[in-house]
């Protein structure tokens, strides 16, 4: 297994840490290993406590296969493993809890194209159903991958989001623009008339555009933030 993909998912978690986006000990990262297995935190770990060595490898049934892990956290290999399952494209996926995003993921209209932030997910946002916690694989993982589809995003009503990536840094990408297009959302009471939106014809070009900008989306924002994380801590291993 890699050394790098450790040391990237690791740099992951520590980015949603720097961020203050992390829920206490309850939401996840994880990164595809192989078709089978999947890294993943142990449960019970801050963000800003996660490094490359605590990983645990784990299957698609929630089988620890390598590591320790004291408290077994089944909705987080339930959420993860069903995904991996459903999509051979996607190699790592972030699930979080932000109140913008549950305020955003559960208001009736859903994530409107408020903001450029916004304009990144245009026509290609999931939405799920609220059913409690995601313990069981069979009903309950199935229809969340159900619900994700074809998409990289899903907001989940009364709960969060997710995003998928063929990269780490793609699924960071993804979620530094939705919790911002969710913050200015959420913060923003819609007036009486209605949000000045921009059209339909423009809406769909500026997201083409926005995802298009650049061939590995989101490696140039992740090499800068893991650039600041290493000025933090000099001693730790290098970017993959």
């Amino acid at each position: 297994m890699s050394q790098q993909l450790r040391q990237a998912l690791a740099d992951a978690y520590q980015i949603i840490a720097a961020w203050g986006m992390d829920d206490s000990t309850y939401a996840h990262i994880s990164a595809r290993v192989d078709a089978d297995h999947f890294l993943i935190m142990p449960f019970g770990l801050l963000f800003e406590e996660v490094d490359p060595d605590c990983l645990l490898l784990v299957n698609r049934d929630g089988r620890v296969i390598e590591g320790k892990e004291q408290y077994y956290n089944p909705t987080g290999y339930t959420i993860h493993g069903s995904i991996y399952q459903a999509r051979t494209d996607i190699k790592a996926i972030y699930h979080l809890h932000t109140p913008a995003s549950i305020a955003v993921a559960s208001s009736p209209k859903g994530l409107q194209p408020l903001s450029q932030w916004a304009l990144h997910f245009y026509e290609k946002v999931a939405y799920g159903e609220y059913d409690s916690l995601v313990l069981d694989g069979q009903s309950q993982g199935s229809t969340l991958a159900c619900e994700l589809g074809d998409k990289k995003v899903i907001l989940l009503k009364n709960h969060g989001f997710i995003t998928c990536g063929k990269t780490l840094h793609e699924g960071l990408f993804y979620v530094h623009h939705l919790e911002l297009a969710c913050q200015t959302q959420a913060f923003s009471q819609e007036p009486k008339g209605g949000w000045d939106l921009p059209s339909h014809e423009v809406c769909v070009r500026t997201c083409n555009d926005l995802l298009n900008f650049e061939k590995d989306l989101g490696r140039r924002d992740w090499d800068a933030y893991v650039r600041k994380l290493r000025k933090q801590s000099p001693g730790a291993s290098q970017p993959y």
